[in-house]
């Protein structure tokens, strides 16, 4: 005997069934095959460059200069390509606990103005010149931080905030106070792996440095070297 449904019910299955589709994903791979379709059909423009420059090796280091951990000078290098034509400035991304500023040097151009956006501040570098697209400039940068890392477990963040080619951050530990532990964390994936022997240097004069180095570094990424000591 066949069952008579309502168009109540019919709705009701209707809804449910879109439902489970949004549900399953199948959706979001439908949009992602589209949008990287148009990408690929002939005529199609580029997409637009995200920010005036890209970065073609960052290198972030910190340095602790007393076993208990009251000064550190933190060392940053950066080789961009520019992207954009008639870009005249730089900006700097730093925050962090204690005395942050102490001593801030910038290579080329002149710190002009910083202010606070949240948990960080922006400090703009005027280039005293200007860059057009296809450009390449180093950037160096040294600041002395001052009751920054005081704590028996702290850590050291690097973000990339601009499309990156390679990335490596390390710290320098005095020959006094060695540390017990170092692992390097992903925090958007929320992976953490234990630093070892491969990524332990003893530097000529006692020290140690623990260094981790990506070729793939993902964009808005955190990369976090916590240790003990």
């Amino acid at each position: 005997m066949a069952v008579q449904t309502s168009k109540g019910d019919r709705l009701k299955a209707w809804i449910q069934t879109v439902l489970e589709i949004f549900d399953s994903g199948l959706v979001e791979l439908v949009m992602r095959v589209w949008q990287l379709t148009k990408q690929l059909m002939p005529g199609s423009k580029k997409a637009a460059p995200q920010g005036p420059y890209e970065v073609l090796a960052y290198e972030s280091r910190l340095e602790l200069k007393d076993a208990k951990g009251k000064k550190a000078i933190f060392y940053k290098r950066e080789r961009v390509r520019f992207l954009q034509d008639n870009v005249i400035a730089f900006q700097d991304l730093v925050w962090g606990d204690g005395d942050i500023f102490l001593d801030y040097k910038c290579s080329p151009g002149v710190a002009v103005d910083r202010y606070r956006d949240g948990h960080r501040y922006r400090v703009l570098i005027s280039l005293r010149e200007t860059k057009n697209q296809g450009d390449e400039e180093e950037f160096l940068i040294q600041r002395t931080i001052r009751d920054g890392f005081v704590k028996n477990v702290e850590s050291f963040q690097t973000e990339v905030n601009h499309p990156t080619h390679t990335l490596t951050v390390s710290v320098v530990f005095p020959r006094s106070r060695i540390p017990q532990r170092v692992s390097l964390t992903r925090q958007n994936m929320a992976h953490t792996v234990e630093l070892g022997p491969e990524n332990r240097l003893k530097l000529p004069d006692g020290r140690t440095q623990f260094l981790w180095k990506t070729g793939a570094p993902q964009l808005y990424e955190a990369y976090i070297l916590r240790w003990e000591w």
